[in-house]
């Protein structure tokens, strides 16, 4: 969807600040009756443009206190698919997204763990023991500046 006007613009800037307004307090908030903004969105998500809404947690109040974010280099092509490696990944619960990149490394994971030492338990017998995984680099995410907004 290419034709996005000021308004469209303006629900998505408003739902990326809160994900949680109604069609009621959008439709308030841009000068649209109720109907209006429920079309609105309604459309922007059967386009594809909005593909659903989510919860950020806050990781260190639930116990999760370090993320690591992670590069594996598949050892052998071929011995293992790229989709068979994916699923895998992305069934270990530590691990929130997985990344196929182009560079040094084939995947980029961002994962959460307690502590150094319970990403080293994910990483030596969760990450380490699929097949076709090789090299791995870690670093180690200090903090965080800017989280996702409007583009």
């Amino acid at each position: 969807m290419t034709g996005l006007d000021a308004t469209d613009r303006a629900i998505l800037r408003a739902l990326v600040e809160d994900a949680t307004l109604g069609s009621a307090a959008l439709g308030a908030r841009l000068g649209l009756s109720q109907s209006a903004a429920w079309r609105r969105v309604r459309r922007l998500e059967e386009a594809g443009v909005l593909a659903g809404r989510r919860l950020d947690l806050d990781l260190a109040a639930l116990g999760f206190g370090v993320t690591v974010f992670l590069g594996v280099k598949l050892a052998q092509r071929g011995r293992t698919t790229l989709a068979e490696t994916e699923r895998a990944l992305t069934a270990i619960p530590e691990v929130q997204t997985v990344e196929h990149v182009l560079g040094l490394y084939d995947y980029r994971l961002r994962i959460v763990a307690r502590d150094l030492s319970d990403f080293e338990r994910v990483l030596r017998r969760r990450i380490l023991t699929l097949p076709g995984v090789g090299n791995v680099e870690a670093n180690v995410l200090l903090s965080e500046e800017r989280l996702p907004g409007p583009i």
